[in-house]
């Protein structure tokens, strides 16, 4: 068999370019600490290589919703929790101006604060979030939700919510709307109010009631009526008489399983209002407050009617902040739901990066083994090119 000087010649170069190339590509490995750099390397691989990697993008999608809905959910608990301390001080003040031994002068000063308390409550019901939008607007976050107006402040965001995905399988809501935070809280003692009639007379106050037997209760509108000083008389909202009987001051009135007590000496044809419980807004109760501490009346009649407006007040004071309370034990297990969902998913992604550096990332100490010896192999070819490059036919004459 004859070998031209031309084969004897390429093969060697050949093969040493092919260990070269070799060579390049464990010294690529060894630099980037990939083993699988481009499909071709592994295409087996290399599909499972970016499923994972889509995975690893989607949850830290995952991750940035998440952060951004703590953020926001942080910021309102805060303003709720800046709500109630704004109410408990108008509680305080409602029990300071219901003294009787306040003047006129002395609750318009306790006016002028629950004044300027009320505008605080305005602006809390308008805070923003980090990005500028609304918190409590619902979905419409670039509205502004609150407003005064001549007849009270007036909600103008909606009653949506925002659910965000922060897992594969789970959506967190970003907030609450402003409507269910300040619009709905309930009146009086949840299931009635009382109130006085304006032109009563006597000295008489009524409390806020309670309903002692609900299987008896018949929810409607009913009148407490005095005759005269010493006789009472419950009607209902057609007029009808549900129960009468004389009066003793401070004794608990019953009807229909609700109980109220009168307390001082109404008048005869004094009355007082028990109408069915409906909701207020916060900013409509403290707008009552204000009228009520501020009103100018002196005697034992005005006082009386005080004395009534202030229990009811102070009621629905209450029950604003059992709503506040309520409102943010619903953000507290939002935030606690969105603690859970980052760790699950810091433990998931451990795991799928694990399961990538297994097929994509290079075993340095067997690759730096590989090297050596493609090293060793391509200087050996080298070198016996170097000498077979060198012979020719006069080396043998």
């Amino acid at each position: 068999m004859r070998l031209s000087t031309l084969t004897l010649q390429q093969n060697p170069v050949t093969a040493m370019l092919r260990q070269q190339a070799t060579l390049s590509r464990t010294q690529n490995e060894i630099a980037t600490g990939r083993r699988v750099a481009q499909p071709s390397d592994d295409p087996s691989a290399a599909a499972r290589i970016e499923g994972l990697e889509r995975t690893l993008s989607a949850s830290g999608q995952f991750a940035t919703n998440a952060n951004l809905v703590t953020n926001r959910l942080s910021l309102e608990e805060q303003t709720l929790a800046d709500a109630g301390n704004v109410l408990q001080r108008v509680r305080e003040l409602t029990i300071q101006a219901n003294s009787g031994a306040l003047d006129p002068a002395s609750r318009q000063m306790i006016g002028a604060e629950l004044r300027q308390r009320r505008d605080e409550m305005v602006d809390l019901a308008n805070r923003k979030d980090a990005s500028g939008g609304y918190l409590f607007a619902g979905t419409s976050t670039a509205t502004q939700p609150f407003a005064r107006s001549a007849l009270g402040v007036a909600y103008s965001g909606d009653s949506l919510t925002r659910s965000v995905q922060v897992g594969p399988s789970q959506r967190v809501l970003d907030g609450h709307s402003g409507a269910e935070v300040f619009m709905n809280i309930v009146a009086g003692n949840g299931t009635f109010t009382t109130a006085a009639a304006p032109g009563n007379q006597g000295s008489g106050s009524i409390d806020t009631g309670a309903v002692v037997d609900p299987a008896s209760w018949v929810a409607g509108s009913y009148s407490l009526q005095f005759p005269t000083a010493g006789t009472y008389s419950v009607r209902d909202a057609g007029g009808a008489e549900v129960v009468a009987g004389a009066f003793t001051p401070g004794q608990a009135i019953e009807f229909l399983g609700a109980r109220v007590t009168v307390k001082g000496a109404p008048a005869a044809g004094d009355s007082f209002a028990i109408n069915r419980a409906g909701n207020e807004d916060i900013f409509a109760t403290l707008d009552r407050l204000i009228t009520t501490v501020e009103s100018p009346g002196t005697g034992v009649a005005p006082a009386a009617q005080r004395s009534t407006a202030f229990a009811g007040l102070l009621q629905q004071l209450d029950q604003g902040l059992d709503h506040l309370l309520t409102v943010r034990a619903e953000v507290g297990a939002r935030l606690s739901a969105l603690d859970s969902a980052t760790s699950a998913r810091e433990s998931f992604e451990l795991e799928v990066n694990a399961s990538l550096a297994q097929v994509r990332d290079l075993d340095y100490a067997e690759a730096i083994g590989r090297m050596n010896t493609q090293m060793v192999a391509l200087q050996a070819a080298q070198q016996s090119y170097t000498r077979v490059a060198q012979l020719t036919l006069f080396d043998y004459l």
